[in-house]
């Protein structure tokens, strides 16, 4: 998947999340980069919903990391759904350290904001998914690999 999408509301949102979580395998790493209130935490909820993740999804942003488990019955093939918040971190160093690699040989699917904190670590194969205001209720959401 990949293209430019207009979105208006938080079902469309979620919509264009479960395209995308149709795609997504173990390993795998999303990068969501956007200002505050683009819309970053409203389509990790809808990416968690579409792999079967039962509880409520938040932004990590003080806790840093949110481990959500998937259901396999939800048809996708991640165990595992972490969301990072890398914002309060200061390089690659401090990724590590909070189980970066750990998570991927867990076969878990990484959504990270503030991706640029993990420098070399986020592999040429990561999505990027882009978030910008075009109005009041209006997203511009550019999703490339």
């Amino acid at each position: 998947m990949k293209g430019s999408f207009e979105v208006r509301s938080v079902e469309e949102t979620w919509d264009l999340a479960r395209q995308l979580a149709a795609e997504l395998g173990p390993g795998d790493v999303i990068c969501l980069e956007g200002d505050l209130g683009a819309g970053k935490t409203t389509f990790t909820q809808g990416l968690a919903a579409a792999l079967g993740v039962r509880g409520r999804v938040t932004s990590p942003t003080f806790c840093i990391v949110q481990e959500h488990a998937a259901d396999p019955s939800a048809g996708g093939t991640v165990p595992l759904l972490v969301h990072m918040d890398l914002y309060r971190l200061h390089g690659e160093d401090d990724v590590l350290a909070i189980g970066w690699e750990d998570y991927l040989a867990r076969g878990a699917a990484i959504v990270v904001e503030w991706p640029e904190r993990a420098g070399t670590l986020v592999p040429a194969s990561a999505r990027h998914v882009v978030f910008h205001h075009l109005g009041e209720e209006t997203r511009l959401v550019t999703i490339d690999i």
